[in-house]
Parts: structure tokens; C-alpha cells; sequence
């Protein structure tokens, strides 16, 4: 969006509102269009500094973009298995809504503020974010947002996910209901997702009086290289071998369960392994990974209708929802060998 010739003498645009108001040009843009999305200080604030600056709307890129689907924002830190799943559906609930879709990924060397920074030129009326999992989104408050995956404090900000802690109680319940007690979990990273699970693993082991039993194993990250590099490193050590493995997800799971056959190791006869997203790697072939099921397209579908519900000022009861999961049994567990 441009404006007319401002007071300074030269064009005004959104990014020097912005940058006077210290609020992010995405922010500028929903008040401008008088969109929902904003606090009334920050309208406020806003509207007096694009008057200072003499910052006037292009009567015909406002008219244009009347025209146009609104657009959610989605910012994205890792493109696995279960993330592509959650993407297809999110295009999938939009399109059924009539919004459109614009990404942005992070990478090792585009954080989150570089990776929204992309975003603003499409201004976006909504933001999901599938990462990174940080405590305080950078746009909390600023507009519309869902999180999905993780907990988040602040107020203004949404959560669709999965419940990590009955997640691991049922793995947990599961192998020991088949005698195990050795149960060593791979933890995926150090981030917000990774810290969650690793805890109810080690809340699961308590509730069973097998706390003396907890051993984690830290990978790297979470895809299945670090699933090799943990799997390896847990063999190398001189602890007995544990006969039963909850992964972080099912990229770590398969990794370990690869590592484990090049040593001769069984699975499920000397080691059970379970998984977590019940993504599609969990049922390809030559896997049939037990697994803690997520649902990528009803959280998807959920995180879509609440950001939707939020641009238009509607009422949202939950700030938070949480997805009970299930386990899907499949082959790679089994009664512990004696």
C-alpha cells in the first residue's frame, strides 16, 4: 500500500508508520484498513503518528485489496512429516473458508523476526504459527494468533494442540502392561515441544514407581539424523540396553529402529520402540511404527476457525484446546524379552 506525498517530502509508506510507532508494519496495515485485530491504544497510536508523518492511503490499493481473500499468515521452523501434514491442512480448512495462504519458513539463518519481515508485504489478517515454539511470539497482541503445538502465556495469543502428557502416559501404560521397565526415552531437541514431552515421560515413569528407571537420551534435533546420532550414542554407552523406547516422534523412533537392525538388535523381541504424531512414516512399509496419534487436519481445521473467529471480533470461549490423543498399536511393540 502507498501513500500520497508526505510532509518530509517524500512518499510515506506503511514501514515509516511503523517504524515511528514501534509496532510491526503488519500491525499498521490492520488498522489501516480498519481491520479487526488491533487494541484501541494501538489504533490510537497509529492513526496519531500517520498523521504526524501525513501518511495517506492509496484510495486504489485499498479499493484492490477490498477485492481480495483475506489472508492468514503461517510461520513454519521444520518441514517433517507430521509439519507437511499440518500444512496440507491448513490450505485445506482455508480454502474451505475462502482464505488464502501465504508461508514463511525459518532456517538455521532466518529467525523469527526475518521470517515474518516476509510476510508483511501480503499483508496478512492472521497469524498461525507452527514454530519456532518460543514463549512469546513476537507478534502476541499485535494480531490474530494461533499456536499450534505448544503452550503459550499470553493472552492474546490462541493454542491448538495435542496433549503431551496423556501422549506419554498411554506409551508409558503400554509398556509396561508388557512387562517393560527399562524404558529409555529420545528427546528431541531442546525446545519448548521436546521439554514438554520429555517431562510427562518422566511424570509417566514416576506415576509407575519407575523413576530409578528414567534415562533420557538427548538428540540433537528432531529429524532422523539426530535419531541415528542418539540411537548410536545410547549404544556406546556401557548402561544396560533398555527394552523399551518412547521417541520424541516418529522420524527419531524409525532412526533408532534402523540403528538398532544394523546391530542385530530385535524390534520388538529385544527392544519395543513407540513413536509420536502417528504421521505417515508410522504406516509405510517396513515400519508399522507403534505410535501416539495426532490429528493434523482437525487441529488445522481448528486453528483456521479460530483465527477466523478472531479477525471478525467474534466470541472465543477457549483461549486453549488440547486434543486427548490415542495410541495405535502396530508392530514394533511387544511383551518384554526374558
Amino acid at each position: 500500500m502507498t501513500a500520497e506525498l508526505g510532509r518530509t517530502g517524500r512518499r510515506v509508506t506503511l514501514a515509516d508508520v511503523a517504524r515511528r510507532a514501534g509496532v510491526s508494519p503488519a500491525l499498521v496495515s490492520i488498522v489501516m484498513r480498519d481491520a479487526p485485530g488491533a487494541s484501541q491504544q494501538s489504533r490510537q497510536l497509529i492513526l496519531a503518528v500517520a498523521e504526524q508523518l501525513g501518511y495517506r492511503p492509496d484510495v486504489r490499493a485499498r479499493s484492490l485489496a477490498s477485492l481480495k481473500a483475506h489472508t492468514i499468515g503461517v510461520l513454519f521452523g521444520r518441514a517433517g512429516r507430521f509439519h507437511m501434514e499440518l500444512i496440507d491442512g491448513l490450505y485445506s480448512a482455508a480454502e474451505k473458508r475462502g482464505w488464502d495462504l501465504v508461508l514463511s519458513a525459518l532456517t538455521t539463518s532466518r529467525d523469527e523476526k526475518q521470517a515474518l519481515a516476509s510476510l508483511h508485504d501480503f499483508r496478512f489478517d492472521a497469524l498461525i504459527m507452527l514454530g519456532p515454539p518460543v514463549a512469546a511470539p513476537l507478534l502476541a497482541g499485535d494480531v490474530p494468533l494461533v499456536v499450534m503445538g505448544w503452550h503459550v502465556d499470553h493472552e492474546d495469543v490462541d493454542i491448538v494442540r495435542t496433549s503431551d502428557e496423556h501422549g506419554m502416559a498411554l506409551a508409558v501404560q503400554h509398556l509396561v502392561e508388557l512387562g517393560h521397565r527399562r524404558i529409555a526415552h529420545l528427546q528431541g531437541g531442546d525446545g519448548l515441544v521436546a521439554i514438554a514431552r520429555r517431562d510427562a515421560y518422566v511424570k509417566a515413569m514416576r506415576a509407575h514407581r519407575l523413576g530409578k528407571q528414567v534415562r533420557i537420551v538427548r538428540c540433537d534435533g528432531e529429524d532422523q539424523l539426530d535419531g541415528q546420532r542418539a540411537a548410536r550414542a545410547m549404544l556406546d554407552d556401557k548402561a544396560e540396553l533398555p527394552t523399551a523406547i518412547v521417541a520424541f516422534n516418529d522420524d527419531i523412533a524409525a532412526a533408532a529402529m534402523s540403528v538398532l537392525g544394523q546391530q542385530g538388535i530385535d524390534v520388538p523381541g529385544d527392544v519395543s520402540i513407540i513413536g509420536f504424531d502417528d504421521s505417515v512414516l508410522a504406516h509405510g512399509p517396513g515400519i508399522d511404527l507403534t505410535s501416539v496419534q495426532q490429528l493434523p487436519r482437525e487441529m488445522a481445521r481448528l486453528a483456521v476457525d479460530r483465527v477466523i473467529a478472531r479477525t471478525a471480533g467474534d466470541a472465543v470461549p477457549d483461549r486453549e484446546l488440547v486434543l486427548e490423543p490415542e495410541l495405535i498399536l502396530r508392530s514394533t511393540t511387544g511383551p518384554v524379552s526374558r
